[in-house]
C-alpha cells in the first residue's frame, strides 16, 4: 500500500498535494497496489470524501492543528505508518513536506529520499527512484533499502490530474498529543501583498536577467506581460540582488520554481541555479544577444539579438494583432 501525507491550506488541498496524489495513484497502478492518505488539521474532514479513487483516508482533527505543527504532525504520521504498515510513504517535496517526512524518518529510524522526480518499477515492486541533485544539474537514481520507503515528490515533477473513482472509506483517528508536541508551532502567517498574478499561477512568465541592465528596462517586460493572458514577470538572482525587482520575483534554486506553459527568458544567460527554477516550463523562449549563452541549450525557441530592439518590435506586433 502507498500512504500519502497531504498538506492543506485554508481547508483545501495544496497543489503539491494534488500532484503527489496523482503520482501515488500512478505508482499504485503499476504496482497493483492500493493508495491511502492521511489528513491532519482543523476542519479538514470534509475534504476526505473528495479524494476519490483512494481506498481509505485517515483523518486527525484538532483545533490546535491549524497550520503546520512539526512535532505533532510527525508524531501522528509516525503512529499512522506503524499502524498501516505501507510499503511506500509519499509526501509533497515542499518545505513543509520535506521537514515533515524528515522528522518521521528520525522517529522511525528510516531512510528518506527527498525531491523525487520519477519511479522505476520492476517485477511488481518499486526498484529505484530518480531525484535531482547538485542544484538540479544532476539526475540521481537510487535504490531505497529501508522498509517502508519514505519519499517526497519534487513540486511540478508530475501534473495534477482530477481524482476519479469511488469515494474512500473515511477513518477518524485519535492520537494522544501533549504540550510537548506543541513546543514548536506557527503563531501567525503574514503574507506579503502582491498585485497581479503570482509566478506559480501564471501560464506565461516573462523573466529578466542581467542583460536588461537596469530596473527601468523591466517596464518592457511588464508591458509584454500585460498584453498576454495569465502572464507574470519574474527575474534572476542578479536582477533581484541589484534591486531591479523584489526578491519575491526571483526564479531559481533560491527563489520560486515555476511551471508555466511558456517561459520567455530575456537577457538571461542560463546559469544552472536559475534553470533549476524554470526547468519544468513546458516551453522556453530565450532572447539574448550572446549566441553562446547556455540558455539556448535548454530553450525550445531562441532569438539572438538586442532585447532593447526585439522586445519593442514584439510588443508592437502583439498590439497590432490585438488591434490596440
Amino acid at each position: 500500500m502507498i500512504f500519502v501525507l497531504l498538506e492543506t491550506a485554508n481547508q483545501r488541498l495544496t497543489e503539491p498535494s494534488l500532484e503527489t496524489l496523482t503520482a501515488a495513484r500512478d505508482l499504485a497502478l503499476k504496482l497493483g497496489d492500493a493508495t491511502e492518505a492521511l489528513l491532519i488539521g482543523s476542519g479538514v474532514r470534509a475534504l476526505a470524501p473528495t479524494l476519490k479513487g483512494l481506498q481509505s483516508v485517515s483523518v486527525v482533527e484538532d483545533t490546535r492543528l491549524t497550520g503546520y505543527v512539526p512535532e505533532a504532525f510527525a508524531k501522528i504520521a509516525a503512529e499512522a505508518i506503524q499502524k498501516k504498515r505501507p510499503n511506500t510513504v509519499l509526501a509533497p517535496g515542499t518545505e513543509v513536506g520535506n521537514d515533515w517526512l524528515a522528522r518521521v524518518a528520525v522517529r522511525l529510524d528510516l531512510g528518506l529520499a527527498a525531491g523525487c522526480t520519477g519511479f522505476s518499477v520492476e517485477n511488481g515492486a518499486l526498484k529505484s527512484v530518480t531525484r535531482t541533485n547538485w542544484g538540479g544539474s544532476l539526475l540521481e537514481e537510487i535504490e531505497i533499502l529501508s522498509n517502508p520507503k519514505l519519499l517526497t515528490l519534487q513540486p511540478h515533477a508530475v501534473s495534477a490530474q482530477p481524482l476519479t473513482g469511488g469515494e474512500p472509506t473515511v477513518e477518524t483517528v485519535t492520537v494522544t498529543l501533549d504540550e510537548r508536541d506543541f513546543r514548536v508551532r506557527m503563531k501567525e502567517l503574514v503574507r506579503k501583498e502582491k498585485k497581479g498574478l503570482s509566478l506559480t499561477e501564471a501560464k506565461v512568465v516573462v523573466g529578466g536577467g542581467r542583460g536588461l541592465g537596469n530596473a527601468e528596462a523591466f517596464k518592457l517586460l511588464e508591458e509584454l506581460a500585460g498584453l498576454l493572458n495569465n502572464a507574470a514577470v519574474g527575474a534572476t538572482r542578479v536582477a533581484t540582488s541589484n534591486n531591479w525587482r523584489p526578491h519575491s520575483d526571483q526564479i531559481g534554486q533560491t527563489g520560486t520554481q515555476i511551471a508555466p506553459d511558456l517561459y520567455i527568458a530575456v537577457g538571461i544567460s542560463g546559469a544552472i541555479q536559475h534553470m533549476v527554477g524554470c526547468k519544468n516550463s513546458k516551453k522556453i523562449l530565450a532572447v539574448n544577444k550572446d549566441s553562446e549563452a547556455p540558455i539556448f541549450q535548454r530553450a525550445d525557441y531562441g532569438v539572438i539579438g538586442d532585447l532593447h530592439q526585439i522586445l519593442p518590435a514584439l510588443i508592437a506586433e502583439i498590439k497590432k494583432l490585438k488591434g490596440a
